[in-house]
């Protein structure tokens, strides 16, 4: 499973790569208003650039992989949440979203929480280290400190999907194994 994250991240830069080469940037597979549920799917695999991407890319691999040191059970919960936590912006929210950053502030949050919720030692590594890593990008959670065009609303979703997720596979204290 150690390649899964590789596998995703490659999606994306095939689609990105493919909608610049062939499409000159107009081929985006965005969720939004009118379009169709399997948009859901596609929307964390398309950008709005190489830029985008990019941003994306250095933030997503190593969050993956610290959700990972926790286990493939947690990384897929993560991903789960955030895709069922899209539903309800597709169907109400009136502007497109698509990028990975949905996903990773899912992993994110998932990391925030794991360790008040385990209470084990690697939870609570984790937790720190996303923290200590990527806090500073909690902002991005509300609408004032998000720039505009940027989705704060699959932000937040995300994130608050990382906490379903955290929530679904922690350990309970008497669990012997971390």
């Amino acid at each position: 499973m150690i390649a899964l994250p590789l596998i995703l991240l490659g999606l994306a830069w095939l689609q990105e790569l493919l909608d610049q080469l062939l499409f000159a940037g107009r081929w985006n597979l965005a969720m939004g208003p009118g379009t169709p549920w399997w948009t859901l799917f596609t929307a964390p695999f398309s950008h709005a650039g190489l830029g985008h991407l990019v941003a994306n890319s250095l933030v997503f691999l190593p969050l993956s992989y610290l959700v990972l040191a926790r286990g493939t059970q947690a990384y897929l919960a993560v991903w789960i949440s955030v895709i069922l936590l899209e539903i309800p912006i597709w169907l109400v929210w009136p502007v497109g979203a698509h990028g990975l950053s949905g996903v990773v502030y899912g992993l994110l949050g998932f990391l925030v929480v794991i360790g008040f919720l385990d209470r084990r030692p690697l939870a609570i590594l984790l937790s720190m280290v996303a923290v200590l890593l990527y806090g500073s990008a909690l902002p991005g959670l509300l609408p004032w400190a998000s720039p505009a065009g940027v989705s704060w609303i699959g932000h937040a979703s995300g994130f608050v999907a990382g906490l379903i997720a955290a929530l679904a596979v922690r350990r309970s204290p008497g669990e012997l194994k971390d």
